[in-house]
């Protein structure tokens, strides 16, 4: 930086030469030294005055750097200020090149001027973790409602995220933070802006590091998205109602319409038949509420057989491979066939139908349709627990649908890493418990498409022989009911 001579006085032109250390003493002619002499005296101590008074005025923020330990050499400057404020100074008692009184009054007044003008989203202040240190030290509930998750379950994220690289810590932004700015964006869908408000950075930072976390969270998807267990799961086992009936019954096949932002010229394929523009999800979850398979990103337009179809002839969808003997429960929408077992056509089914004086079954059918629902349930319980946990996921974000995508994805895997590490978790204990009524669609049928005589009589027989099974022991044992 430098400064203009300001004394006007001399005629010679000099007020428009700069006060550059080497240039201003060539070619100056001896004549108009007391009139150099006198400018430089008068700019040097104005110059003096504006230091010294941004020496005061930035006193209290020099220490406060200095007391949290930061390394500035702008602090040292501003220190150095502040002990001459104390002492009389006059130009013709101290011989100071004006060269460096000019980086010297550069350099505080530059730090200054920072200090006034830069926005706290920008500056490396205590602030930036307030929030984050806030939730973390404060009340359970607290922690549950902003993050969604219990304390030691986010901690336990954390240290994987860290320990295995996954991210990483950035010079005003720790992993926790950027966990907590990615929670507080699909727990509460709240837009960039309220982020920027909340965490006290940028839009930019904001942004970034949303997308890194969802980019970490989906990549524990192989890892968190298991396929199930060969042996009887414990909530059939357990139960007479159940077993032995459905003892080599490994999960649930369900679809789900995700409320879908797409762009004007792809909107008709993904309006579904409710006229709502969505995306469709193919799962499968155990019965301990935890999802084995997702697929999201179909137009909402599909019908829930077609992506089942299409996923088992596609290999690279890495769907479980379904053991021999084994199957899944589906509802109407899907085909009764090896390794999916559908309920009885033109039989009541909803549990919402069983109920006041039509509540005991009069058939076979009746009685399995009746406790396939209630198996079925399960992945219906999922559903609301994540919709529950993640709001995000009830309306259309402003995000591309690729971003809308891998969304459910790490959802599910939150989902999943959250009931394995807390059993007792408050959502999966008020939504997770209750069944719930789903109201069946009568136009949606499953695709037509031609199968063996070999599995159609297997899929055929198998649920024949477990309904009757199943009632006659009903008819001997009622209070098996």
């Amino acid at each position: 930086m430098t400064y203009a001579d300001e004394d006007g006085s001399s005629g010679s032109g000099d007020d428009a030469i700069m006060l550059d250390g080497r240039k201003r003493h060539a070619g100056v002619p001896s004549g108009t030294g007391g009139s150099r002499k006198r400018g430089r005296k008068a700019a040097g101590s104005a110059i003096v005055d504006a230091m010294l008074e941004i020496a005061a005025a930035s006193k209290m923020r020099a220490s406060a750097i200095m007391k949290s330990e930061d390394r500035f050499s702008i602090s040292k400057c501003i220190k150095l200020l502040d002990e001459t404020q104390d002492e009389p100074i006059s130009m013709e008692d101290i011989d100071l090149e004006l060269d460096e009184m000019e980086l010297v009054a550069a350099a505080a007044g530059y730090y200054y001027y920072s200090c006034l003008t830069k926005q706290p989203s920008r500056c490396l202040s205590p602030r930036r973790c307030e929030f984050v240190s806030e939730v973390l030290n404060g009340h359970d509930d607290y922690c549950r409602e902003m993050l969604r998750m219990d304390k030691h379950i986010f901690h336990k994220l954390c240290d994987i995220l860290r320990q295995r690289a996954m991210l990483r810590d950035t010079a005003g932004v720790m992993i926790e933070e950027q966990l907590a700015i990615f929670l507080s964006i699909i727990g509460h869908n709240e837009r960039n802006r309220v982020i920027q408000e909340r965490f006290q950075h940028s839009g930019e930072t904001i942004s970034r590091h949303f997308n890194n976390v969802l980019k970490a969270i989906k990549s524990l998807s192989r890892e968190v998205l298991q396929p199930p267990q060969l042996a009887t799961p414990p909530e059939i086992l357990n139960s007479a109602r159940f077993y032995p009936y459905f003892k080599d019954c490994i999960g649930v096949i369900d679809g789900i319409s995700i409320p879908a932002h797409v762009p004007a010229k792809d909107q008709s394929r993904f309006r579904n038949k409710k006229g709502i523009l969505s995306q469709n999800v193919l799962a499968a979850c155990t019965f301990d509420l935890q999802f084995i398979f997702i697929y999201p990103g179909w137009e909402g337009s599909v019908t829930d057989s077609h992506m089942l179809r299409a996923v088992l002839h596609n290999p690279d969808q890495n769907f479980p491979q379904i053991p021999e003997g084994k199957y899944y429960l589906v509802d109407s929408g899907y085909l009764n066939t090896g390794g999916f077992i559908a309920p009885f056509e033109g039989v009541r089914y909803q549990q919402c139908e069983f109920k006041g004086a039509n509540q005991l079954p009069r058939n076979s059918k009746e009685l399995f349709n009746h406790r396939h629902c209630f198996l079925r349930n399960a992945i219906l319980r999922s559903f609301n627990v994540l919709k529950a946990r993640f709001p995000i996921l009830k309306l259309a974000p402003q995000y591309s649908f690729q971003i809308q995508r891998d969304i459910v994805i790490a959802g599910c895997v939150l989902h999943n890493f959250i009931r394995r590490e807390e059993r007792n978790d408050w959502l999966f204990e008020s939504f997770g418990a209750a069944s719930v009524d789903e109201l069946s669609d009568p136009d949606e049928l499953p695709d037509v498409q031609f199968l063996s005589s070999m599995q159609e009589q297997f899929a055929y027989s198998l649920r024949d022989s477990i309904a009757a099974a199943m009632w006659d022991d009903f008819l001997n044992k009622w209070d098996e009911w």
